[in-house]
């Protein structure tokens, strides 16, 4: 089992409702997400970044800025689905991989 210090999870569902694809959205000539991502990464607090998507579309905008490891499945993505599901999702996606985290931030 290898451990890590820390992960950052970083949700970014394709189905926005209010805003329609409110991740990928540009702000500035940027996605949106890609805010999330620079300052993740900028703070140099996170040995992995991952972003929580059931999109396709929002893991091909990202695939030059971060590597997803796996996709979240779309039982977990509805608007009514609560974050502490996707979170222990991902955590257990990784612990299958042999990867734990002492600390696990959103």
């Amino acid at each position: 089992m290898k451990t890590f210090k820390r992960l950052i999870i970083i949700p970014a569902r394709g189905g926005s409702k209010r805003i329609k694809n409110k991740n990928i959205k540009k702000f500035k000539g940027k996605p949106i997400i890609f805010y999330s991502i620079n300052s993740a990464k900028q703070s140099k607090l996170f040995d992995v970044i991952h972003v929580s998507t059931e999109s396709l579309k929002i893991k091909n905008i990202l695939k030059n800025k971060v590597k997803i490891d796996f996709m979240r499945p779309k039982y977990l993505s509805s608007d009514k689905t609560p974050i502490y599901k996707v979170l222990i999702n991902v955590v257990e996606n990784f612990y299958k991989r042999e990867i734990n985290f002492k600390e696990i931030w959103c």
